[in-house]
């Protein structure tokens, strides 16, 4: 008999059917017992009639059974009213004992307002038997499904490059040095050289969903060591203009098919709207941005942090966007150069042509027209103190590369801003800091 998830059991009502989960919870009473069986999408009630001569091996099975032990059941499906779970509940045949749990857990997961998040990864695969946990890599996973389908809609190819690399530089940011048998090598900040090396090669739009490591040592809510990155990269661009015109559609695009498929859901366990934002999203310069919050929220800086948006800049832009767009997304356009990577176009006179992406107060994009010219990203790259280390990228330019541009997105950033978690560390499956790199 095949295995039915616990939200297909209302179409076989009166049937024959088999279950399998956790032990969510069991009640031994005198004349009856209830087992509440858990799978990823639900639950369901397994009774017992201790008084049948039928049942007596079934209730020695729930005797000696342990919450959180899993188990497969096969029986009869009933409609009853009484049940809150549904109004149904399985009235067994068979119930076979898969696997026991063999202790006390090491916390209470149902309830962890008495426990420290480090001891919550420290036993994550505790931890994440939560409900809102398995609900959040749901949606994670169907918010990743769904920027695909467009991609895949509009004639993208998806590829997966190399994580092994032998240049040290990329960016700004330290790589991790890593031994390659008798040399070194260096795991990839972002897939970003191979993707404009797939545009020359001729493959005109691609994109990778991949794990991307940045070796700073950054504790806050929102930076990890190991992350997940979705990057696109597409050719034959008029500006960059058409890259934020991509983004934007393929945003509302994805998060419109997550509302219809679980807004109901986040609403109930983590309390979040999902708002499906209106095409275009505003854009401002990032002088005019400083000028805004002065004049409406008396936000100050000095000159010199006015070249890159702070951190209360971005959290503020939240509040602006809103204000003034009624708008959960802001484009930030006009960054200085020197501020950004040596591969990004400049305009004659300096400005990148590029832009951020805030939501909901945080960045989760920077995105930009790349150079493509043989000789100005040349010029770029010795201008950053760049060399030898990058001159397999620079060859990719020497016999035709089209005009392009792209971005990419931080998956678990994205995830911790739809459904309201206050840190990234929450939102990985696993995650990686300056300090944690088990389990």
């Amino acid at each position: 008999m095949e295995r039915l998830f616990l939200d297909e059991l209302k179409n076989h009502y009166g049937e024959e059917v088999c279950v399998s989960g956790f032990v969510d919870n069991i009640r031994n009473l005198q004349w009856v017992q209830f087992i509440v069986l858990r799978d990823e999408v639900g639950k369901v009630q397994i009774t017992i009639e201790k008084s049948e001569e039928a049942n007596k091996e079934l209730v020695e099975i729930v005797n000696q059974l342990s919450v959180e032990s899993t188990i497969t059941v096969k029986g009869t499906l009933m409609e009853n009213p009484k049940v809150k779970m549904g109004g149904m509940e399985i009235i067994p045949k068979e119930i076979k004992v898969t696997s026991e749990n063999l202790g006390e857990l090491p916390f209470n997961y149902k309830d962890i307002t008495t426990v420290n998040l480090d001891t919550r990864l420290d036993y994550r695969y505790i931890d994440l038997r939560r409900e809102n946990n398995i609900l959040m890599f749901q949606v994670q996973s169907s918010f990743v499904e769904y920027m695909r389908e467009y991609l895949y809609q509009n004639r993208f190819t998806e590829i997966h490059t190399p994580k092994f690399i032998g240049a040290a530089s990329e960016s700004g940011s330290e790589v991790f040095e890593v031994k390659y048998f008798d040399t070194k090598a260096y795991l990839a900040q972002s897939p970003q050289f191979y993707k404009q090396m797939a545009l020359a090669a001729g493959l005109g739009r691609v994109f990778e969903v991949a794990p991307c490591f940045r070796a700073e040592n950054s504790n806050t809510s929102r930076h990890a060591t190991e992350f997940t990155s979705f990057d696109v990269e597409f050719a034959y661009i008029q500006d960059y203009n058409d890259v934020m015109a991509l983004e934007e559609e393929m945003l509302t695009y994805a998060l419109e098919k997550v509302k219809e498929k679980y807004g109901e859901k986040m609403k109930e366990v983590f309390d979040m709207d999902v708002v499906v934002p209106k095409l275009p999203f505003p854009k401002m310069r990032l002088s005019e941005i400083y000028q805004e919050l002065e004049e409406r929220y008396d936000y100050h800086v000095d000159d010199s942090e006015k070249n890159d948006l702070t951190t209360e800049a971005e959290r503020l832009c939240y509040k602006l966007a809103k204000d003034k767009f009624d708008s959960e997304f802001l484009f930030v356009i006009d960054f200085p150069a020197e501020k950004r990577a040596f591969y990004h176009m400049r305009d004659e006179e300096g400005k990148l042509l590029g832009y951020d992406l805030i939501w909901r107060g945080v960045e989760i994009t920077t995105g930009a027209q790349r150079e493509h010219r043989y000789s100005e990203i040349v010029k770029n790259a010795k201008e950053k103190g760049l060399g030898e280390d990058v001159s397999f990228y620079l060859d990719f330019f020497k016999h035709g590369c089209p005009p392009h541009g792209g971005f990419a997105i931080g998956i678990d950033r994205l995830t911790m801003l739809l459904l309201g978690v206050p840190s990234v560390k929450e939102v990985q499956f696993l995650f990686r800091g300056p300090n944690r790199l088990t389990p």
